[in-house]
């Protein structure tokens, strides 16, 4: 058998109708009939294998080591819009160089911009290709060549993607109409581009296998194939392979990798998996792995980072298209972050500690969700404080099978299309699923997200010296018993504790240990007697100054927090 061809999977992303097929295609022509030095039923074998992959062979380049051998690129044609983010994330792990293709007449349209977003979160580099340059006039093309080439390196210019290559081409001089004979413009320069921008990836066979399938049919007398690109691990004749999804296990045939038969494939393959008594009909797209090496989910901890282009504030109980493994399910969020206190330490990646105390979030932190009152507050004392790491708990409106600290992607795919703006929301890593169905009871307690909540009441009069009675912190029909022992803040200064009830109208009895200030007891002395005098006659003098005194309450305070979960609904104060 030959030498094994070195891989490298190029992912062409684009805004719909920029031409990314038709370059595809170019490529792939172009690839297999130009004179790379190699025999004629090679060259003729450069052909889409299925929908949206097809295969550039050429000579290896020298910067990937001596010696003969080929550098194969698998071109991921990556389709239409919604599915676009699918495909993307059901391999990112294994796109290994992205194609942005621009239409040089629009330059960066909306969906230019989401492409460029995904490939920050799954690729290492990019090349930016300029295609339609056959539909600028002729004396004007270079000028507007340069012109649309200034303009993407400024949009670049704040990305990891900032002086990447930029190539002009024409995929299919005159159009889709257009005869076969036209010759794509700078096709060839782009695959030098190409060639120079590879790079050995990093590849591991080990661990378990894992496959992305997004095509499935019956070739008559052989089997069902399924043909797809390995995420993880790899595989060989006579294998067990399992369709989590359908709880099925088949054994691996026969194999081919465009359209040659191999006995084994590892993770970056692109490779079709021939099984018996399989209806293709049951799994369009999906994934296959080493039998009960991946879990299905019905929620999940995660990490994440707010798309910085997604306008808006993400908001905890918002519903979100959550694209995890290959799937893209509707799910609810729930923001939270570490503990105040903890807002600056470092936390160690890829890995969620039960053992700690988090902070329930209304929203995911960021600076524009800081209202911009407390912006101003915070000019004047400095920096507002962020904390390094945020989570979320997902929860899926149907379960979910997907490998362990795979990538997650939340999106609102349900926004006009045609709306000049994001629809990525956030992406993250996935640190923790819950496998199990009743995961309320019995998962969630072990999460310690806690609010913290604050009452205000009011003094309504002294007892003596060592306690007042109190209203307006709770209604008339909440058990006051819960809350008694708790400490409580008077405006005034003191410490007091709640001692009980006091009548039907949710009044309570406080005591204050180290006794009531004289100036505490006068004002509210002072408050009572007003109160008590009021509606007798026409106020005096003295009323009027006492009126001035009491026109500040005495406030009570309530301060303690609850964790969300707990199924006791504990208070607790620190």
């Amino acid at each position: 058998m030959a030498a094994r061809a070195l891989n490298v999977n190029v992912g062409v992303l684009g805004h719909i109708d920029s031409g990314k097929t038709a370059l595809a295609r170019a490529l792939s022509t172009t690839g297999s009939t130009a004179a790379f030095d190699r025999a004629p039923q090679s060259r003729a074998r450069g052909i889409t294998l299925d929908l949206g992959f097809s295969c550039l062979r050429t000579a290896l380049p020298p910067q990937l080591g001596p010696g003969p051998g080929e550098l194969q690129f698998t071109l991921v044609d990556c389709p239409g819009h919604a599915s676009l983010i699918r495909t993307i994330i059901g391999g990112a792990q294994i796109i290994d160089l992205m194609m942005l293709v621009i239409d040089v007449t629009k330059g960066m349209q909306t969906q230019s911009a989401e492409c460029l977003v995904i490939g920050q979160i799954a690729c290492q580099k990019m090349v930016v290709v300029l295609n339609k340059i056959d539909l600028l006039p002729e004396g004007k093309r270079q000028s507007a060549i340069e012109k649309m080439t200034k303009k993407m390196q400024k949009t670049l210019e704040n990305t990891k993607f900032c002086g990447c290559p930029i190539v002009a081409v024409a995929a299919k001089p005159g159009g889709p109409e257009a005869p076969e004979s036209e010759n794509p413009l700078g096709v060839s320069e782009l695959i030098e581009v190409l060639k120079s921008q590879a790079y050995l990836p990093s590849r591991d066979p080990s661990g378990h296998f894992l496959m992305a399938v997004d095509h499935c049919f019956s070739i008559k007398g052989q089997g069902t194939v399924m043909t797809g690109t390995i995420l993880s691990g790899s595989v060989s004749l006579g294998d067990s392979v399992e369709i989590p999804a359908l709880k099925v296990t088949k054994k691996v045939k026969s194999m081919q990798m465009f359209h040659t038969p191999v006995t084994y494939a590892m993770q970056g393959d692109r490779v079709g998996i021939c099984v018996t008594q399989f209806d293709p009909k049951l799994l369009e797209r999906g994934l296959i792995c080493t039998p009960g090496s991946l879990h299905t989910i019905h929620a999940a901890i995660i990490s994440l980072k707010k798309i910085q282009y997604f306008r808006g504030a993400l908001q905890t109980k918002a519903k979100f298209h959550i694209t995890v493994g290959h799937e893209t399910v509707m799910g609810r969020v729930m923001f939270f972050s570490p503990a105040p206190a903890d807002f600056n330490e470092e936390i160690q990646e890829n890995v969620f500690d039960f053992e700690k105390d988090y902070l329930y979030q209304e929203q995911y932190l960021s600076k524009d969700s800081v209202s911009s009152e407390e912006n101003k507050e915070n000019d004047q004392a400095g920096e507002v404080q962020l904390p390094k790491q945020q989570w979320a708990l997902l929860e899926f409106e149907k379960p979910v099978t997907c490998p362990k600290l795979c990538l997650v992607i939340g999106s609102k795919l349900d926004t006009d299309i045609h709306a000049n703006t994001c629809r990525l929301a956030f992406h993250g890593v996935l640190l923790q699923g819950m496998e199990d169905k009743n995961y309320t009871e019995t998962f969630l307690p072990k999460l310690k997200v806690y609010k913290l909540k604050h009452k205000e009441g009011q003094v309504e009069r002294v007892m003596d010296d060592y306690s007042v009675i109190g209203r307006s912190l709770f209604k008339k029909e909440t058990n006051i018993q819960i809350f008694v022992g708790l400490k409580v803040k008077l405006s005034t200064g003191e410490d007091g504790i709640i001692d009980g009830g006091f009548g039907q109208s949710g009044k309570f009895k406080i005591r204050i240990p180290d006794g009531l200030k004289p100036d505490t007891k006068m004002l509210l002395t002072v408050a009572s007697k007003k109160k008590s005098k009021g509606g007798k006659g026409d106020m005096t003098k003295e009323d009027e100054s006492s009126k001035n005194d009491s026109a500040q309450p005495v406030t009570v305070s309530l301060s303690f927090k609850r964790y969300v979960f707990d199924t006791q609904k504990k208070i607790i104060q620190s």
